[in-house]
């Protein structure tokens, strides 16, 4: 199924995040398609707060990957070419039925995510506003209503 939702601030957008987060549970992945400042950290953060999780949600462009208390790990695969780099990130060190993977450039890997893996697209349509699109199951069908 496809849902989509328009934002007009980086607020909204959170706020929309945290009800998706709401509904994610363990062994879920999200793999983000969006350019460069399109908001996939911003989104992160809101699904963080809606997992419950209290940590203050940065972007792993640097450090690849951050673990928040266990229930959320949050890769960035901006400098991974292919999936023949993941043992690097650690991306298969961590438990996929146990916790939420949020990936940022997750097409870099695109061929190693598991097929129940809900791509989530943020365009930019504004200084501020996005659409966003995510590709999921009935558990999203009430969000944004």
């Amino acid at each position: 199924m496809q849902f989509s939702w328009d934002t007009t601030s980086p607020e909204e957008t959170i706020a929309l995040a945290e009800q998706i987060g709401a509904k994610l549970r363990p062994g879920d992945i999200i793999a983000y398609r969006g350019d460069l400042g399109a908001g996939k950290t911003t989104f992160t953060r809101g699904l963080a707060a809606g997992m419950g999780i209290k940590e203050l949600v940065t972007s792993p462009t640097f450090a690849l990957v951050h673990d928040y208390e266990g229930k959320l790990i949050h890769f960035d695969m901006y400098r991974i070419m292919d999936e023949n780099e993941l043992e690097t990130t650690g991306f298969y060190d961590y438990p996929q039925d146990e916790c939420v993977f949020a990936i940022e450039w997750a097409e870099n890997i695109e061929a190693a995510l598991p097929p129940q893996t809900m791509f989530l697209t943020l365009e930019r349509t504004g200084d501020e506003s996005r659409h966003i699109t995510l590709q999921g199951d009935e558990r999203f069908a009430d969000i944004g209503t």
